[in-house]
């Protein structure tokens, strides 16, 4: 594109959309947020009253007619992703959209193939820890042969346990908790061993703490291991029910060495030596642990679209990671391996 910014709208301001807003309009140098979209009027009253930003939508049909708009960032619920990138693909929008595509293998391979439709437009699901300092050095040392021939990945996801249990409410179009959590994991394993695809995967779970996930298939904690066609393999592990804090961590192992990422999820380099013993604090969350990611992404995007540039990450990867993630959903609620071919 020859221009020097790129004109974007936010679809999406919850907790997550709010963040995604406040970087586009205030550290991300060469986005323009010039418009957001919420059906919910507090929403759209703190865009206008914290970011000053100059066109507000209720409706997101209406947001995509606005042609003054290069591109749009979608921080929506999941059920909607698919066909909310569709729809901007269809209006000449290049699109920016939270994981995961989709809940669901053939509304993601539908997507795929109708972006195909449009080679000029820019299309990218965000699976933030490609762009996390830490994890792009890990990469880094692979490609470089650090380690050897990676063979092997173990990776989790765990947040910290909300005695409110808030988020059972929406527990039921979340997909559960392998393509809510684990979808992380899986891309980022893929993506550390070089992106092979999924041969076998087997899954077990537990409801340790929210019995009411019963009655949906779900679990809070779960177990997955997923073997790959070139013979590499993966161990997931999720959980909502950590005690200590949000604790995702890795290890890549190779022929030649190992790699581990997060490994201690401190919240800081403090620690504390009193009639409790000796021991650190945790961070809080998730987005605490990538919020330095969250921006890269960001960047990352607007960057790419505007200079030319490739991805980091593709619609086909999206695809693969709903894919397997499913997969280990269908093992956990059957008992069984499923394959994948």
């Amino acid at each position: 594109m020859n221009q020097t910014s790129l004109r974007i709208g936010l679809a999406g301001l919850g907790r997550l959309g709010r963040r995604y807003a406040e970087y586009l309009a205030r550290a991300v140098p060469r986005a323009r947020l010039d418009a957001v979209c919420s059906p919910v009027a507090d929403e759209i009253d703190w865009a206008r009253e914290t970011l000053g930003t100059p066109r507000l939508y209720a409706d997101y049909a209406a947001m995509l007619a606005d042609t003054e708009l290069d591109a749009v960032f979608l921080i929506t619920p999941t059920s909607l992703h698919a066909e909310q990138i569709e729809q901007a693909l269809d209006a000449g929008k290049h699109v920016f959209c939270e994981k995961p595509l989709s809940l669901d293998v053939p509304t993601c391979l539908r997507t795929v193939e109708h972006a195909k439709r449009y080679p000029h437009l820019r299309a990218m699901v965000g699976f933030v820890r490609h762009f996390d300092a830490s994890y792009r050095a890990a990469k880094s040392r692979i490609e470089e042969g650090g380690i050897g021939r990676p063979f092997m990945v173990y990776s989790q996801t765990a947040d910290k346990l909300d005695p409110s249990g808030a988020f059972v409410k929406f527990a039921p179009t979340s997909g559960g908790l392998f393509l809510d959590c684990s979808v992380h994991d899986i891309d980022l394993a893929r993506w550390l061993l070089g992106r092979p695809a999924a041969r076998r995967v087997y899954a077990i779970g537990t409801t340790a703490m929210y019995p009411e996930l019963k009655p949906m298939g779900d679990v809070d904690n779960g177990v997955a291991v997923c073997e790959f066609s070139d013979g590499s393999m993966a161990m997931f592990h999720a959980s909502r029910t950590q005690a200590h804090g949000h604790d995702t961590h890795t290890d890549i192992v190779g022929t030649a060495g190992k790699l581990s990422v997060g490994r201690n999820p401190r919240l800081d380099r403090v620690e504390i030596a009193d009639a409790h013993g000796v021991r650190s604090l945790s961070l809080p969350s998730f987005f605490e642990r990538f919020e330095d990611a969250f921006l890269a992404q960001c960047r990352h995007f607007v960057d790419a679209v505007l200079d030319g540039q490739p991805f980091d990450l593709t619609l086909d990867d999206a695809a693969e990671a709903t894919r397997i993630a499913t997969a280990l959903r269908q093992s956990q609620q059957t008992g069984q391996p499923v394959d994948l071919g």
